[in-house]
């Protein structure tokens, strides 16, 4: 891998904080995700399944996990299935882990690491003495799932080897653990922060009038790639004049023209985890009087909403009172009126037609990472701090995007070094 080794006490710990929260006589089994085709013989990138990577570190396919923590033989209590490497493999596609290495990765003793042809013999020395089966599912609210994935297929097998078996849910288990970022995470979090910062700062140098926006994502993979990130956190959106006004807007085949604002939504992915930047930078190095405030408008916003991000609040009362302060200050950019707001329809706020995403959401090993909105903010989270004002009439959209650690005492900007106040951002283009 690219990035550098992580200490293994890590997974060894986020194991030992699930074992609590499992049912009496419980069984887990997390898998490995698949390689995802493409056309011909051709693959994706693999990407590892962000829970079983939480709990063993390990970065390689066909791999999956067994805990069954009262199993009265203690060799079956973690137990870790690996593809079996040869020479052949080794030619064509590279090293892959040995047993003694899976142990300096994850913590479990090499004598409880097998093949992966090995699943069912040992396997069947340990569900037949447990009475609850955790099994792994994407659960999220924005999940829009159209292949049927390792986890589906291993579900409905289980089910017809093992009907009486009683199944449970892993996800919420997962949810409830990975919102609290561990203090080994932070600085993973933070490694890809500061080589977001390190990109941005070179775009500020990049760009001008005339530039494509692919010459910019140019400019960013290669920042990115040269500090050990495997690339882009997510697919990135860079945007000039009106195609910042399109929410996910990926094409980024543009040309950038004098007077326009282009807005980079970017952030680059360290050792699986995440971040989520965005800047809108005006293209000529200077904005425009209507663009500086309408960039004002939206710190401002972004600032107070920040400080709104503390333990004991909930994330729907975050988001209405986020959008209190969206309002008065659309109220003052002339895009809303003050008698029509306060005479609106509670579920239907005007501010919508200019900010019509939610402010916040967890960050992690997913960009959208797992969490329950219900639960209580607490100290640990990781949130972005994302308001935008997007005027398709004026082909201006400003999006401005921080990522926020939640303390006991309040919180830390993960990226208070990266420039943001539009005299800087000016600044630094000129």
């Amino acid at each position: 891998m690219r990035y550098l080794p992580i200490e293994n006490q890590l997974f060894v710990q986020n194991r030992q904080r699930l074992l609590p929260l499992l049912k009496p006589k419980s069984l887990v089994v997390v898998n490995a995700n698949d390689i995802m085709p493409t056309n011909a013989d051709g693959t994706m990138v693999f990407r590892q399944n962000n829970d079983l990577f939480y709990l063993t570190g390990v970065d390689q396919e066909e791999t999956r996990l067994v805990l069954f923590p009262e199993h009265p033989d203690p060799k079956f209590r973690e137990v870790l299935f690996l593809r079996e490497t040869s020479e052949l493999i080794e030619i064509w596609e590279g090293h892959k882990l040995t047993k003694a290495e899976a142990e300096q990765v994850t913590g479990i003793p090499q004598k409880q690491v097998y093949w992966m042809h090995q699943f069912e013999q040992i396997f069947g020395q340990m569900v037949f003495e447990a009475e609850h089966i955790y099994l792994n599912t994407n659960e999220h609210t924005r999940a829009g799932v159209e292949v049927e994935t390792r986890d589906a297929r291993y579900i409905d097998a289980f089910r017809q080897k093992y009907p009486l078996h009683r199944l449970e849910r892993l996800a919420p288990l997962m949810h409830y653990l990975r919102a609290i970022k561990q203090p080994q995470e932070i600085p993973l979090i933070q490694t890809a922060i500061d080589i977001t910062d390190k990109m941005f700062r070179r775009l500020l140098g990049f760009i001008k009038p005339g530039v494509w926006e692919y010459e910019i994502e140019a400019e960013m993979m290669h920042e990115f790639l040269r500090n050990r990130s495997r690339g882009t956190a997510y697919t990135p959106i860079i945007a000039s004049g009106a195609n910042a006004c399109v929410l996910h807007y990926i094409d980024n085949s543009q040309q950038c023209q004098d007077g326009d604002v282009i807005l980079l939504d970017i952030g680059a992915e360290y050792a699986n985890y995440n971040a989520d930047m965005t800047r809108s930078v005006p293209v000529n190095g200077r904005f425009t009087t209507r663009q500086r405030a309408v960039y004002d408008a939206v710190l401002r916003v972004m600032k107070e909403a920040t400080q709104m991000l503390r333990p004991g609040n909930l994330w729907d009362e975050y988001h209405r009172e986020v959008g209190k302060v969206m309002e008065s200050e659309l109220i003052g950019l002339g895009l809303l009126d003050r008698t029509e707001v306060a005479n609106q329809d509670p579920d239907a706020p005007l501010y919508k037609k200019y900010f019509m995403h939610g402010t916040s959401h967890f960050l992690g090993l997913d960009v959208h990472d797992v969490g329950n909105k219900y639960r209580k903010m607490e100290a640990g989270m990781v949130f972005t701090v994302e308001p935008g004002i997007y005027i398709r009439e004026e082909k201006l959209g400003i999006r401005l995007e921080n990522n926020v650690l939640i303390t006991e005492s309040g919180n830390i900007d993960m990226m208070a070094n990266i420039p943001l106040e539009a005299d800087e951002i000016e600044a630094m283009m000129n």
